[in-house]
C-alpha cells in the first residue's frame, strides 16, 4: 500500500496546524535541502508548451529519495471555471523504486511557493521590512500574504489587481483570519500607488505574456522584489530596464532553468546572477548594502517540491490520520508471478473468499 494525501487531507492538516505554521515549517525543510544542494540531481523541468498553456514534469533526487511533480499552467482556464494551475507528485524510495507517497500538489504548490518566497526574503530583504505591495491578487496571493506576515512580520499590505474583484476576494479572505487581525490591508488604484513606500514588492500575475508590471521608477533604493509570476518562456513581469539598474542584485533558484523561464530570459547569457543555494550555504553574500535592490527571480524548482513531498511524508508518519493508503502497487505472494497474483485464478479465488 502507498500513502496518499489528497486535497481534503491537506485541508485537514492546515486546519490543524494553521497555514502560517505549515509554511514556516516547510520553509525550514526547503532551506535544509538547499544547504545540501550538491547532493541533488538538477535539471530544468521538462515542459510541453501549447498556445494556451504549459504542462511540465519536475524531477529530482538526492540519491536516497526521488520525487517528481506534474504541473500545468493555463491562465485562461478560469474563464471555464477551472484552476490556472493544478499539480500532483510522487515521492519514491531510490533503493527499491517503490513509490512511498502520492500526493496532491495543487494546494501544496501554492504553500511551498509562498514558503520559498518568504524564505528568500528573510535572506534578501532589509531587516525591519514591514510594508509589502502585492501586485496580482489571484490564487497565490493569500498564501504570499500569510507567509510574509508570519515569517517576516509584514504588517501593512498594499493590494493592486486589474481585476477589482480579485482584490476584494483577497481582502475578504485575509480579514477572515484571526491571526491576521493586526494586518493593515489597503486597496490601491494602480501598481505605482501600491509600490509607493513598500519595503517588499511581490508580483504574482498570471498572464502568459511579456507583461510590464514593474518599471524602474516604481522601485525605491533598498526594495526587495519578489518576482513570482514570470515562470515560463515568454512570460515576464519586470521591464528589462529594472534588471539593468546598477544597484540590482538578482537571485535565482537554478540558473540554467531561470535563464529559460525567469525574468532573466530577457537578458544576455552572461548577465550576472546568484543562486540561492550559494547564499544560504555562505558561498555568496545576500544583501550587500541597505540601498541595494534585491530581486528574487522565482520560477519554482524541483528541489522545493521534493522538500514539500518529504515534509508531507514526515507528517503522514507522525499522524496516521494525515493520509490514506491506496493499492497503487501490487502486493504479491510471488513477485515473479504478476499475472497469477493479480488477474489469475488464484487472485479471483482469494477475492471470492474475502467477499
Amino acid at each position: 500500500m502507498v500513502d496518499y494525501i489528497g486535497v481534503s487531507d491537506v485541508a485537514r492538516i492546515i486546519s490543524s496546524m494553521g497555514a502560517g505554521a505549515f509554511m514556516e515549517r516547510l520553509a525550514g525543510e526547503i532551506e535544509a535541502d538547499y544547504r545540501r544542494w550538491s547532493q541533488f540531481e538538477k535539471s530544468a523541468r521538462l515542459a510541453s508548451h501549447s498556445p494556451v498553456g504549459v504542462i511540465e514534469l519536475m524531477p529530482t533526487s538526492d540519491g536516497r529519495l526521488y520525487s517528481f511533480k506534474y504541473v500545468n499552467g493555463h491562465p485562461k482556464n478560469t474563464a471555464q471555471g477551472l484552476l490556472t494551475v493544478t499539480a500532483f507528485g510522487v515521492l519514491a524510495d531510490v533503493d527499491t523504486g517503490y513509490p512511498l507517497l502520492l500526493s496532491e500538489l495543487t494546494v501544496t504548490t501554492a504553500l511551498r511557493t509562498a514558503a520559498m518566497s518568504a524564505l528568500a526574503a528573510k535572506w534578501l530583504a532589509r531587516p525591519g521590512s514591514r510594508v509589502m505591495a502585492l501586485i496580482g491578487n489571484g490564487a497565490q496571493s493569500e498564501f504570499q500574504a500569510i507567509a510574509f506576515h508570519r515569517m517576516l512580520g509584514i504588517r501593512e499590505l498594499k493590494l493592486f489587481d486589474v481585476d477589482g474583484a480579485a482584490s476584494a476576494k483577497l481582502e475578504h479572505n485575509l480579514r477572515a483570519l484571526p491571526e491576521l487581525s493586526d494586518f493593515d490591508i489597503v486597496r490601491t488604484g494602480s501598481t505605482q500607488e501600491a509600490c509607493r513606500g513598500a519595503d517588499i514588492i511581490t508580483t504574482v500575475t498570471a498572464d502568459k505574456r511579456n507583461a510590464v508590471i514593474l518599471t524602474p521608477p516604481m522601485i525605491a533604493p533598498g526594495t526587495h522584489v519578489n518576482a513570482v509570476g514570470g515562470d515560463c518562456p515568454g512570460k515576464t513581469e519586470l521591464h528589462a530596464d529594472v534588471l539593468r539598474m546598477p544597484q540590482v542584485r538578482v537571485v535565482v533558484e537554478y540558473e540554467p532553468q531561470s535563464r529559460i523561464e525567469g525574468e532573466i530570459q530577457q537578458m544576455p547569457a552572461d548577465y550576472p546572477v546568484v543562486e540561492f543555494a550559494d547564499i544560504c550555504c555562505g558561498r555568496a553574500p545576500a544583501r550587500t548594502s541597505p540601498a541595494q535592490i534585491t530581486i528574487f527571480d522565482s520560477v519554482g524548482f524541483a528541489l522545493e517540491d521534493y522538500s514539500a513531498l518529504r515534509f508531507l511524508h514526515l507528517l503522514a508518519s507522525e499522524q496516521r490520520d494525515a493520509c490514506r493508503q491506496i493499492d497503487l502497487v501490487p502486493r504479491l505472494p510471488d513477485p515473479k508471478d504478476l499475472f497469477g497474483g493479480t488477474l489469475g485464478g488464484g487472485r479471483r479465488a482469494r477475492l471470492r473468499k474475502v467477499s
